[in-house]
């Protein structure tokens, strides 16, 4: 992705022209170039289980978006979701692999069920999946369920923080 700065065509523009993608955050935008793939890459059975989780993935992340809004801190331009989604990729693909394989088959799945897999996963691995990140407090990780509170303590001093989880 490159950061525009000149005044010109594609500047504070979005969408896309001639395969280049415009993005604007803030006051700053983005061009990248739309990348051009056969579509049989798409339709492998590796492929397809790639989007299922991905799929999955999006829904536990908006599910929980209002706590971690308040539990990880954004990094340059991005945001609380992304970020969340940057630290914790690996351990949720893993966690819902097997699901994955499942929804390939044909089988629909729920929040639920999505919730399940990664209470399972988190309650073998409780130091994979870190639910709060915020600068200034200790790091926080599931080790179970996804908590009704979440309470943070800061990294100097005795400051904590509970969250109540909507």
């Amino acid at each position: 992705m490159v950061k525009i700065k000149q005044v010109g065509i594609g500047r504070m523009a979005s969408g896309t022209i001639d395969g280049i993608t415009y993005v604007t955050r803030g006051d700053v935008t983005f061009a990248r170039s739309t990348p051009t793939m056969p579509a049989h890459v798409y339709t492998t059975p590796a492929a397809k289980k790639r989007r299922a989780i991905f799929n999955m993935i999006q829904m536990h992340l908006k599910h929980h978006l209002p706590t971690l809004r308040k539990t990880i801190t954004p990094k340059g331009i991005g945001s609380s979701y992304t970020r969340y989604y940057s630290l914790n990729a690996k351990p949720l693909a893993r966690a819902l692999g097997v699901l994955a394989e499942e929804v390939v088959a044909g089988k629909d799945v729920s929040i639920t069920d999505v919730e399940e897999a990664i209470t399972a996963y988190a309650t073998d691995h409780p130091s994979e999946i870190c639910i709060a990140s915020l600068k200034g407090y200790k790091e926080l990780f599931l080790s179970g369920p996804w908590p009704k509170t979440i309470t943070l303590h800061a990294v100097k001093g005795k400051s904590t923080i509970v969250i109540t989880v909507i």
